[in-house]
C-alpha cells in the first residue's frame, strides 16, 4: 500500500540517520576531548571511581610537596649534626692530647674555645625555612616529631599515616660560653686551662659523652631523612599508578575512535542517501495518475 500522508521508509531512514548522527557526535566529542567518560551520564560507575581516584592522586601530590619541605628541614638539621660530629671529634682529640704531661693546657683551651664557637655557629645556621631541628627553639615541643606521610582510605573514611622520628637539642649540648658552668654542663663549659689530672680525665669523659650524643642525633636525623625520601618515592609511584588507572577507565582509545569515525561518516552518507530515496517514493504515485 502506498500513501502520500505516511512514508514509513522515510521515517525508518530518518531514525537511522538520527542514530548515526548521535553516535558521530559522541565519537567526535571523545576525539576532541581525548576522553570516553566526560561526565556521569557517559558511565556512572567509571565516573564515580575515577573521581575518587583523582582525589587520592591529588592528595598524594600535595602530601609529597609537604614531605619535600620536611625532608629539607631534616636534611639541613642532619648536615648541621654531622658537622658537629666532626667538630666534636676534634674537641675530644684535643682534650685527649691535653692529658699528656707537659702540654700547655692554656693553648689547648684556646683551641677548645674556638671549636665550641664553631659548633655554636653550626647549630644556629642549621635552619631551613625558619625551622631548626637541632636548636632549643626547634625542640621546644619535645624531641618527638612526626610528619604526615600519606592518606589511608577505609571505605568512606580517610586517615593520615605518619613518619615519627626524634630530634636532639644540640644547642644545649654545645652550650653558651656566657652560661654558668654549674648550670650548663656542655662543650662550652669544659675548661682545662688550669685542670689537674683528675679534672682532665673528667673533661675527657664529658666531651666523649657529648660526642656520643651528637653522633646519635646525626644518626636519628639521617634515618628520618631516608624514611622521608623512601616515602616520597612510594607516593610518586603510587600517584602514577592511580593516574594510569584513571586513564584506563576514562581515556578514549584514539585508534579505535578514528576507525569508528570513518565508519560512522560512511553510515551517515548512506543514511542520507537512503532518506533521499525514501522521500522520492511519493513522487512515484504521480505516475499512477498519468
Amino acid at each position: 500500500m502506498s500513501s502520500i500522508l505516511t512514508n514509513n521508509s522515510a521515517m525508518n531512514a530518518l531514525t537511522t540517520l538520527r542514530n548515526v548522527n548521535s553516535n558521530l557526535n559522541d565519537t567526535q566529542t571523545r576525539i576532541s576531548t581525548g576522553m570516553k567518560v566526560n561526565s556521569a551520564k557517559d558511565n556512572a560507575s567509571y565516573f564515580s571511581i575515577s573521581e575518587t581516584m583523582k582525589s587520592e592522586s591529588g592528595m598524594n601530590k600535595a602530601i609529597g610537596e609537604g614531605l619535600t619541605l620536611s625532608k629539607n628541614s631534616v636534611a639541613t638539621a642532619r648536615l648541621g649534626a654531622e658537622t658537629l660530629v666532626d667538630l666534636a671529634q676534634q674537641f675530644v682529640d684535643r682534650v685527649a692530647f691535653a692529658q699528656t704531661e707537659g702540654v700547655n693546657q692554656a693553648d689547648v683551651q684556646k683551641e677548645l674555645t674556638s671549636l665550641s664557637a664553631q659548633m655554636s655557629n653550626a647549630v644556629q645556621q642549621s635552619s631551613f625555612n625558619g625551622e631548626n631541628l637541632v636548636s632549643t627553639a626547634g625542640n621546644a615541643g619535645g624531641s618527638a616529631r612526626s610528619v604526615v606521610s600519606g592518606i589511608s582510605r577505609n571505605g568512606a573514611a580517610l586517615e593520615t599515616t605518619k613518619i615519627n622520628f626524634t630530634t636532639t637539642d644540640l644547642e644545649a649540648v654545645v652550650g653558651d660560653t656566657s652560661a654558668n658552668a654549674a648550670d650548663n654542663t656542655s662543650f662550652a663549659n669544659i675548661d682545662i686551662s688550669a685542670a689537674d689530672a683528675t679534672q682532665l680525665e673528667a673533661a675527657l669523659t664529658a666531651a666523649n659523652t657529648f660526642l656520643t650524643s651528637v653522633t646519635s642525633a646525626a644518626t636519628d636525623l639521617g634515618i628520618a631523612e631516608k624514611q622521608i625520601e623512601t616515602q616520597q618515592d612510594f607516593l610518586s609511584n603510587l600517584t602514577d599508578r592511580l593516574d594510569s588507572g584513571v586513564g584506563s577507565m576514562v581515556d578514549a582509545d584514539m585508534e579505535e575512535e578514528a576507525a569508528r569515525l570513518q565508519s560512522l561518516q560512511v553510515q551517515q552518507q548512506l543514511s542520507t542517501q537512503s532518506l533521499s530515496i525514501a522521500n522520492q517514493a511519493p513522487q512515484n504515485i504521480l505516475s499512477l495518475f498519468r
